[in-house]
């Protein structure tokens, strides 16, 4: 496993980190996005990332302008789209012989799929999202979705059904309207970090496992 420190940059913000993790013979690379309170070393996207990893992808993490900078309030939406076409033009100069996915948390994951409604995405050959943010907690809405007819990729929605961010009687509908190019996984007893109660039985390795074999399985036909 091999790990490198990279920057990159983004119009009008100058340089962010990011990480990329390879395999010893990745047949995908990823590009991840970090959710609105916490960045790329963030336990969960670390945790993501090394289990992708144990199934054969790379994976590039990156930092948000504010989040690199110290601050709390994320940058303007043409700024967070900037940083993700940045981080996929790195990520496809990079590693040009690898098959790139895109998305990531809650916050990276929308942007991704914004960027990706607004013009295409090239080269990325589908997008993921662990715990889309639909809505404000418990203020139930659908206008976040109101893009994702517009992406013409395939997409996969992964959800806990704890989710306060994402009312599910609203996301399923959602996804079936969006037809075959939309997959919804539920992860029963996740909130939107996709922690599970200990009654449950699982523990957070497990969901992590879980997301990453979902994950795995759904990009296959992709690459």
């Amino acid at each position: 496993m091999r790990k490198a420190e990279l920057r990159l940059e983004v119009a009008g913000a100058g340089e962010v980190s990011a990480l990329l993790l390879q395999p010893a013979d990745p047949r995908a690379l990823f590009v991840l996005g970090h959710g609105a309170g916490a960045g790329m070393r963030h336990a969960f996207m670390e945790g993501v990332a090394h289990r992708l990893a144990s199934r054969g992808f790379a994976s590039l993490r990156y930092q948000f302008p504010y989040m690199e900078q110290g601050r709390h309030r994320p940058d303007g939406q043409p700024m967070l789209l900037a940083t993700v076409r940045a981080a996929v033009g790195t990520a496809a100069d990079r590693l040009p012989a690898l098959p790139l996915l895109a998305g990531g948390k809650s916050m990276g994951g929308r942007m991704t799929s914004l960027a990706a409604a607004a013009s295409p995405l090239a080269p990325v050959r589908g997008v993921v999202l662990f715990g889309f943010p639909l809505h404000a907690a418990g203020r139930p809405a659908t206008e976040r979705a109101a893009h994702l007819a517009e992406v013409a990729l395939p997409l996969l929605f992964l959800q806990g059904t704890r989710d306060r961010l994402a009312d599910l009687s609203l996301l399923g509908p959602i996804c079936r309207k969006l037809g075959p190019r939309a997959a919804l996984h539920v992860i029963e007893g996740a909130d939107h970090g996709f922690a599970v109660h200990r009654k449950t039985g699982r523990t957070r390795e497990a969901v992590l496992e879980e997301l990453a074999d979902v994950t795995a399985e759904w990009a296959a036909p992709l690459l």
